[in-house]
């Protein structure tokens, strides 16, 4: 695959995650990088989402890209990684995922 057809797919693949992720948050709030260094491929409410699609994917690595694009920021870093032929995987810390199941408890039992 060439370079630029790589770019491509990369690109499509942050669309579909922005789209997908636009049907929760609304179209307002999710949003796509602007594609240069030091921002994230995807913004959401509270997450720094990095995109992967390759024909074979580094979750680790994409995830440590995200964490240290986070730097000081409030937002968790997640990693959306897509291996050809196969669905997306996330990836986050446990700790993240933990604080996002707090709230998602907090949220549904506060009524």
């Amino acid at each position: 695959m060439t370079g630029q057809s790589c770019r491509r797919k990369s690109r499509n693949f942050e669309r579909r995650v922005q789209r997908r992720l636009a049907q929760v948050f609304g179209e307002d709030v999710v949003q796509r990088g602007a594609q240069v260094g030091g921002t994230a491929d995807v913004t959401a409410p509270g997450l720094w989402i990095e995109c992967k699609a390759r024909r074979r994917t580094n979750p680790r690595a994409a995830l440590r890209q995200a964490r240290s694009g986070v730097g000081e920021q409030c937002v968790r870093p997640v990693a959306v990684c897509k291996d050809d032929r196969k669905p997306p995987l996330v990836m986050m810390t446990f700790e993240d995922f933990v604080d996002l199941l707090r709230e998602l408890h907090a949220l549904r039992f506060a009524a």
